[in-house]
């Protein structure tokens, strides 16, 4: 695998973005290790981020959408606005060139010009890949919450991460 990036194009998501957001996230459900919904989603489900307040990206590589990443809310309490929390994927065929850094290193570039001082997120402890991801962002773990919540019956815990934005 390479250390780079495919020839990517990084920009917001739109409409017709959304079947193939969908279909990369429902990978991610279905695979149990990057989040703990389990309900597969409709790309019309997903219509909604478009219009939020967040960041809403998408990495093309030869005019198809390889990976997306999101922004949400962290609380709906006004003094937390400031911090927002998000989600990032990346397609099975494009992971380990550089996607998801170069996602993230658009929704930090964002995050900031929109006015955010923090993003954060949970991740399960089994997914090093993401957690090198984060770290060599440079996120830094605040712990761990232990049995966050269930999956499938099981309690898992989850690693939190947060990056401070600006100066």
């Amino acid at each position: 695998m390479s250390d780079s990036a495919p020839d990517l194009r990084l920009r917001p998501a739109v409409h017709a973005d959304l079947q193939t957001v969908t279909e990369i996230y429902n990978k991610g459900i279905r695979g149990r290790t990057a989040t703990f919904e389990t309900k597969e989603r409709e790309p019309e489900e997903l219509e909604v981020w478009l219009s939020l307040p967040y960041p809403f990206l998408v990495a093309e590589a030869d005019n198809a959408v390889i990976g997306w990443v999101a922004g949400s809310a962290y609380s709906e309490r006004d003094c937390y606005r400031g911090i927002m929390s998000f989600s990032v994927y990346v397609k099975s065929g494009g992971r380990g060139q550089g996607v998801g850094r170069a996602l993230m290193t658009a929704l930090i570039a964002a995050s900031e010009a929109a006015g955010f001082h923090k993003l954060t997120s949970r991740i399960f402890p089994e997914n090093e890949a993401s957690l090198a991801l984060m770290a060599s962002c440079g996120f830094r773990v605040v712990g761990k919450h232990l049995r966050h919540a269930q999956l499938d019956g099981f309690w898992r815990d989850v690693v939190v991460v947060e990056k401070p934005l600006g100066s």
